[in-house]
């Protein structure tokens, strides 16, 4: 059941459609049945899904039963999740007996639930289990992965927005915010600042265990390649080692520097990452340019491949053996700390499957949408490369964060 109490003074909310929520439903169980066609019950726990299928992310549990309507059961707020969502079963829980005392009067509780065993700790599951006893637990990651891998044209107009202010701001106020003895957390914090200014919800999600991220990489010269344990090719020092975040105090901007800002932005929940470089006060040494323009005609030839048919893997085969031996040393990382991909999917979160990458084997689909990063790290001098996100068509890749190549000058 449903109480539509409007909360009076709340600003103007943007609710996903229910038409949107009610395919994405839709979808789900249709996946569900082709993939594990004796299922009869989910429940989603994540705030991630619970936004994705219900429009809200309150604390609570979206519980699917193959047969009968979804309930959205909300501990914490019932009254903002009515005021945010147009999802048509919300139902107020202060504790797990409320809705098992539903469910159990609706049929008998199966003896195998399907959850996020991704994201779901294990002592959630054991406080659920106590009033839900189910006897097995199969994972749904990979049924959601794959439904919100292809993105419905509302969902890409949001993924447009966000493009066109990550283009606005990296390549054309960037340079300007640029100053000799600022640090990398200067610039990072105004950075932040001018997104949020522009429309970036102020977020940049992540789905990679126990990762804490603010807004990016934002990292002058070598700091780019400094170890991290963040799955990605390029590195930054951050504020301490407690908090491997926005950027070093104590690292200041001199002429000579590359410039290297790794950053998402997004747009009521959809996010684009790109990657912008800049040479302030002179010119990078030729070789470390040949090197960065090499990255940037790596993106769009396999940007050309982004076409619905290809398979990852095939795209990051391509790409990876035609590379000769020397280039290879340091490329998607530095030292030892290379990645095993090119690019990845993006949205709801930045870090999304599929990946181009090997054992990605099933075709893209058109609405797939990918951010491309080809990157390599050069001593003493930083990571150059480049990354743009890409939305998958017939055709290839269309690009939604601009087309700018990098190394901007800044003097």
């Amino acid at each position: 059941m449903r109480a539509d109490k409007p909360n009076k003074g709340i600003p103007m909310i943007k609710k996903i459609p229910l038409t949107e929520l009610k395919n994405r439903m839709r979808c789900f169980r249709k996946q569900m049945d082709l993939s594990n066609p004796d299922w009869e019950i989910a429940v989603i726990f994540s705030k991630i899904n619970l936004y994705y299928f219900t429009g809200t992310m309150q604390d609570g549990m979206l519980i699917i039963p193959r047969n009968e309507e979804a309930t959205l059961w909300v501990r914490r707020s019932y009254e903002r999740a009515v005021d945010e969502s147009l999802f048509s079963s919300i139902e107020p829980m202060n504790s797990f007996r409320d809705a098992i005392g539903s469910v159990s009067k609706a049929s008998k509780l199966p003896d195998t639930v399907y959850l996020e065993t991704e994201v779901v700790p294990l002592a959630l599951y054991q406080r659920f289990q106590k009033y839900f006893p189910f006897k097995n637990v199969k994972p749904v990651d990979a049924q959601i992965c794959a439904i919100r891998a292809v993105k419905s044209e509302y969902e890409l107009s949001l993924l447009r927005e966000a493009g066109r202010i990550h283009q606005h701001v990296l390549e054309n106020l960037v340079p300007g915010m640029l100053r000799e003895g600022m640090s990398e957390a200067d610039l990072s914090t105004e950075l932040f600042s001018v997104l949020v200014e522009k429309g970036h919800h102020g977020a940049c999600r992540f789905g990679m265990f126990d990762t804490e991220m603010i807004l990016g990489n934002v990292c002058f010269g070598e700091s780019s390649i400094y170890p991290t344990y963040f799955n990605g090719p390029g590195g930054k020092f951050g504020l301490c080692p407690a908090a491997p975040v926005l950027g070093s105090r104590d690292r200041k901007l001199r002429k000579g520097d590359l410039v290297f800002v790794d950053v998402g932005c997004g747009v009521d929940g959809y996010h684009t990452d790109k990657t912008t470089t800049y040479m302030f006060g002179s010119s990078l040494p030729q070789y470390a340019i040949d090197i960065h323009n090499k990255c940037v005609d790596i993106q769009n030839e396999a940007a050309s491949m982004l076409k619905s048919g290809n398979t990852p893997s095939q795209i990051y085969d391509a790409i990876m053996n035609r590379l000769d031996k020397e280039f290879l040393q340091n490329f998607m990382g530095f030292g030892n700390r290379k990645v095993k991909f090119l690019g990845h999917g993006v949205g709801l979160l930045i870090d999304e499957t599929p990946v181009i990458a090997e054992g990605f084997d099933e075709p893209l689909q058109e609405g797939m949408v990918f951010a491309l990063e080809p990157k390599k790290g050069i001593e003493n001098i930083g990571m150059v490369g480049i990354e743009n996100t890409f939305i998958v068509t017939a055709e290839g890749g269309d690009c939604i964060t601009g087309d700018n190549p990098g190394l901007i000058p800044v003097y």
